[in-house]
């Protein structure tokens, strides 16, 4: 017998996110007043080093110089403040979106990823989750307004696009594996799309020109980290996959497009790992292949539900 849906539960749940969506877009312009007037601008010279052949003409050689202030103005005490706020905003909303969560697992009864809205809301909750972490210990406040929006964005999609009534599951769900798998799944994914923004942001940040991002290596310096601690879990979200489809379906892979997707998201962030550990690309070249995967990771999330049928199809996408 399916569990009884608490009605009243499931609606504070709906209530929860769409405060949590508007938390975000206030928290997002706080950070953005931050990033604008609050912060120095600094422009991150690159020097060139003359290599001197015997009679030969200087060959240049770029590098990477030191990040020094642009003589502008200073930062405003008042967009400082904006910052601030913005990251007790993002803690509010943290919190929502976290009720919100909860709320809904209460009111039906099970572990509340089991379709692409509740799947989708858990993934923005990871991905801002993996900011507030890496706050606490990194200068990273810069990153605040790119992830509060798209946390937003995230939400704004499941609530206006992916929304279903809360209810009960197909019979496959109900198993302790959902909690193994697809979590470890959500887990990896937040700290994919806090790479993700970074390595967008490499990709417009401009070296030798004042702006207020951090130089091009601060940013891919934070993306790596964050592939680095997120690709383990995205393999055991994949193991962990195939050994409940053992459980489920009575084999451990059978070429579905969710499964073969998962697996090319696997293969082009092992692709990033494996060039920049033993090829040592570092730059414009390695955050190319990490967006190249990080595209493949959303048409796994989203994609392949929306555009193909399979085994993954319950996953209750509106039509």
């Amino acid at each position: 017998m399916p569990a009884e849906v608490n009605e009243s539960l499931a609606t504070l749940s709906d209530q929860l996110i769409l405060a949590t969506v508007l938390l975000y877009l206030a928290a997002m312009i706080c950070y953005a007043l931050d990033l604008a007037f609050g912060r120095a601008r600094t422009v991150v010279a690159v020097r060139r080093r003359q290599l001197v052949g015997a009679g030969g003409p200087a060959l240049p050689e770029d590098t990477t110089g030191d990040t020094t202030e642009d003589p502008g103005p200073q930062p405003a005490a008042w967009a400082v403040r904006a910052g601030t706020i913005g990251v007790v905003l993002t803690w509010i909303a943290w919190a929502g979106n976290l009720g919100g969560i909860l709320t809904r697992g209460i009111a039906v009864d099970r572990w509340p990823w089991a379709n692409m809205y509740e799947f989708v809301v858990a993934i923005c909750f990871a991905a801002v989750t993996a900011f507030l972490a890496l706050l606490i210990r990194q200068p990273i406040r810069f990153l605040g307004a790119f992830v509060t929006v798209t946390a937003a964005l995230g939400l704004g999609f499941a609530v206006l696009f992916l929304h279903v009534q809360a209810g009960p599951v197909m019979p496959a769900l109900h198993s302790y594996w959902i909690a193994i798998h697809v979590t470890a799944a959500i887990v990896a994914s937040g700290l994919f799309i806090l790479a993700g923004v970074c390595a967008i942001l490499y990709l417009i940040r401009k070296d030798g020109r004042p702006s207020v991002l951090p130089s091009r290596e601060g940013l891919e310096r934070v993306a790596h980290r964050a592939i680095v601690i997120s690709f383990p879990i995205w393999t055991f979200a994949v193991i962990a996959g195939a050994l409940w489809a053992d459980r489920a379906w009575g084999r451990y892979w059978g070429w579905d497009p969710k499964e073969v997707w998962a697996f090319v998201t696997w293969v082009v962030y092992a692709a990033y790992l494996h060039a920049r550990a033993t090829a040592g690309w570092r730059g414009k070249a390695a955050m190319v292949v990490s967006l190249v995967a990080f595209a493949c990771l959303l048409f796994n999330l989203v994609g392949v539900n929306i555009f193909f049928s399979g085994l993954h199809s319950y996953a209750d996408v509106p039509k």
